[in-house]
């Protein structure tokens, strides 16, 4: 039976600018296997094509087809809800981009929804025009609930942080297509053209991508090199199929050993 991989990136590939050892090798058995694959991220600010030149330049070969954001799924489904609609954002170009090259026009007043994705550049002068746009009837949409974002400092606030904050202010709960969002997890799997069964998200995180996994009916895996412990399983109602202390330890496993057909 032919598979194939959802993939987290921070995290699992690397962490912030430092690439996870094994990560290069298990990308290059895939390939060099014809096994499809997709790295998933709830990060909206980079477009698909920064993230692959951030990832060539780590030393992985990859193509734009192999990345897929929130940002991309967030924009996909607004232009299948309301076609040629407008959105005030809250957040950087990835979201901007993927907002335009789905019909999406970007205004400052009477928008049909307010989209929220991750920036680094928050001011109450934007959360004010999103409440009072939030007020007179625009939609909430958050590109995902992440609370927090890693940097090379630390953390910051998250989309999630920023959609609680408009929640708190206007009682409108926010949507969110991210992941564990069955919207882009769905989607991510019919890019790649395989049914559920064929299917297995690699992750580091509990409540992002295994529970999506988990709620798809994919096969799972958690990787111990991200932001979960085997300490922290004792916490969740569910659990991954397998866990890993990395993706390296995943290069010579059975995952690995059916080809997809040229």
């Amino acid at each position: 039976m032919n598979r194939g991989f959802l993939i987290d990136m921070d995290g699992v590939i690397y962490r912030g600018n430092e690439m996870i050892p094994g990560a290069i090798e298990f990308v290059a058995a895939l390939r060099a296997k014809r096994i499809p694959f997709l790295f998933l991220t709830n990060n909206s600010q980079r477009t698909r094509r920064d993230m692959v030149t951030k990832l060539n330049r780590m030393g992985f070969e990859v193509e734009d087809e192999h990345v897929f954001t929130c940002a991309m799924a967030t924009a996909r489904f607004l232009a299948h809800q309301k076609p040629g609609g407008t959105a005030f954002v809250i957040g950087e170009g990835g979201l901007l981009n993927a907002l335009h090259a789905n019909g999406y026009s970007i205004v400052d007043s009477d928008p049909d929804y307010v989209v929220v994705g991750e920036g680094r550049t928050l001011n109450y002068e934007t959360i004010e025009a999103a409440v009072n746009m939030i007020n007179k009837g625009a939609k909430l949409v958050a590109t995902n609930l992440d609370p927090s974002c890693p940097t090379p400092g630390g953390i910051r606030p998250g989309c999630g942080a920023i959609a609680s904050m408009l929640e708190a202010a206007t009682g409108v709960k926010p949507f969110s297509v991210g992941k564990p969002s069955p919207i882009m997890m769905r989607d991510a799997r019919k890019e790649l053209g395989l049914t559920a069964a064929q299917t297995t998200m690699i992750g580091d995180t509990m409540e992002t991508d295994i529970l999506g996994g988990v709620q798809m009916g994919y096969h799972t895996v958690l990787v111990l090199s991200g932001g979960t412990s085997k300490e922290d399983l004792r916490h969740y109602a569910y659990s991954p199929d397998i866990v890993v202390n990395s993706i390296a330890d995943l290069i010579n496993s059975d995952f690995l050993g059916t080809s997809q057909a040229a």
